[in-house]
């Protein structure tokens, strides 16, 4: 994808860090936007800067994402040096789906997860929206197959990433035609090689696992990138309020037991 026509533009990507939004900060800084990363872990944020800073303008901001003081004080700093901002990567969560049996789910558990999720994406769009208009630019949320289908013990998280989803189809209609925002739903993607160093691993993936696919492997992280870039981009221009479900084809498959 061509860097970008318009001018240097500022995307940010909460829980950029690590996994999956990491990812996407090397492949927006590769298409030539600034990025800023917000993260709640310093050794992550740090790290991910100093290791992909060779790519571009890239700035971590500590910020947890379910304070409001820290998701206004974010978006102020990633434009305090002028860029404007074109776009807002709402990927921040709890990596943890499967929490408790629902009858012993402790409520602390069940607010943390969609605050974390839920609330952090609602609060970063409240305070990038005014910002996002000028440019007219565009809000990715990163939500999860599992908005649409579930394992036993994963409520919160399941409440959670449908909310994002249906969150994401009333601010389309809400901030259109100034911003678009679109959702994506990654199934299973492996984010082993992609964490801080000190938790860095290879993931042990078996031939059974990538056959479960009908894509013939498990996704990474670049796969969710290049959606998101896509969707980011002007290309994407006549797509907003939807949900693309990145997933090798895996929810398409019919599974019968033996």
């Amino acid at each position: 994808m061509p860097t970008l026509k318009q001018g240097l533009q500022t995307a940010i990507v909460t829980g950029g860090a690590q996994g999956i939004g990491k990812g996407i900060s090397r492949r927006l800084l590769t298409d030539g936007w600034r990025v800023v990363i917000a993260d709640i872990d310093p050794e992550a944020g740090a790290e991910a800067a100093a290791e992909l800073a060779s790519l571009g303008d890239i700035r971590f901001v500590a910020a947890d994402v379910r304070r409001e003081a820290d998701a206004a004080a974010c978006v102020r700093r990633a434009v305090e040096d002028g860029t404007p901002l074109g776009a807002l990567v709402n990927n921040a969560g709890i990596a943890a789906p499967r929490l408790a049996p629902v009858e012993s789910l402790r409520l602390a558990a069940w607010r943390r997860m969609l605050d974390t999720h839920l609330t952090g994406c609602f609060l970063m769009t409240k305070h990038s929206v005014p910002l996002l208009r000028g440019c007219r630019g565009a809000i990715v949320n990163i939500a999860s197959t599992r908005a649409l289908q579930s394992e036993a013990h994963t409520e919160a998280y399941a409440a959670a990433k449908g909310g994002i989803v249906a969150l994401t189809h009333a601010l389309a209609i809400s901030l259109g035609p100034a911003v678009r925002v679109i959702c994506i739903s990654p199934g299973w993607i492996d984010v082993g090689p992609w964490r801080k160093r000190r938790t860095r691993r290879e993931t042990p993936l078996s031939s059974r696992d990538h056959a479960q696919h009908p894509a013939g492997r498990v996704g990474t992280p670049d796969d969710i990138a290049a959606l998101a870039a896509f969707l980011v981009s002007p290309q994407a221009g006549f797509i907003t309020g939807q949900n693309l479900v990145a997933d090798g084809g895996m929810t398409r498959k019919m599974i019968y037991a033996d």
